[in-house]
């Protein structure tokens, strides 16, 4: 049954799984970058933050790349393995990379998250953000926030490779009748 499922990685040309793998992968990683284009929208608009909150933005925002990283890492690497070890038709390793790949980026997750909150104060004088009273303020409350989301954001990029590498995409219409398959499976 796994074989049959992703026998189409096997079969279909190069430049349609390249095509049908990176539309989803793209769609991903421009959401990831309008998450920061956003907020700067919301802190340029909103009158009681002015230029202290973009300052605040600016120095929050090198953290949630560093969880981008670690994430990809995680997930890239699964990726591989699952990929390689569905091509060798061991499904069961794939398997178990998975869940493990999962625990790892919840662990290192909530580890990033502790690390954050324990040595705020520090890390957002390491990035600049003790300039004035104001931005360290503002900077304060949106690394807080920022990094009670880390585990989520973490856990989002990170199973993005790996579902790509499982053969089970989001299901939406492609020109000439090609369709993305939805599920997820481990």
């Amino acid at each position: 049954m796994e074989e049959q499922k992703n026998s189409f990685l096997a079969t279909e040309k190069v430049g349609r799984l390249m095509c049908r793998y990176a539309i989803p992968c793209i769609i991903s990683l421009l959401v990831g970058a309008l998450y920061n284009i956003v907020d700067q929208i919301f802190i340029a608009n909103a009158d009681y933050l002015g230029s202290y909150g973009t300052a605040a933005n600016t120095v929050v925002f090198p953290l949630t790349v560093i969880a981008l990283a670690i994430a990809v890492m995680i997930g890239d690497g699964c990726c591989a393995f699952v990929s390689l070890s569905l091509g060798k038709k061991a499904s069961q390793d794939a398997s178990k990379s998975i869940g493990n790949s999962i625990l790892l980026t919840i662990l290192s997750g909530i580890l990033l998250m502790a690390v954050y909150l324990l040595f705020m104060d520090s890390i957002i004088a390491m990035f600049g953000g003790t300039v004035n009273t104001e931005t360290f303020k503002h900077s304060k409350e949106y690394f807080f926030w920022i990094s009670l989301g880390i585990p989520f954001y973490m856990f989002g990029q990170a199973v993005n490779p790996i579902i790509r590498a499982d053969g089970s995409l989001v299901s939406f219409p492609y020109k000439n009748g090609y369709h993305f398959k939805a599920g997820f499976s481990f």
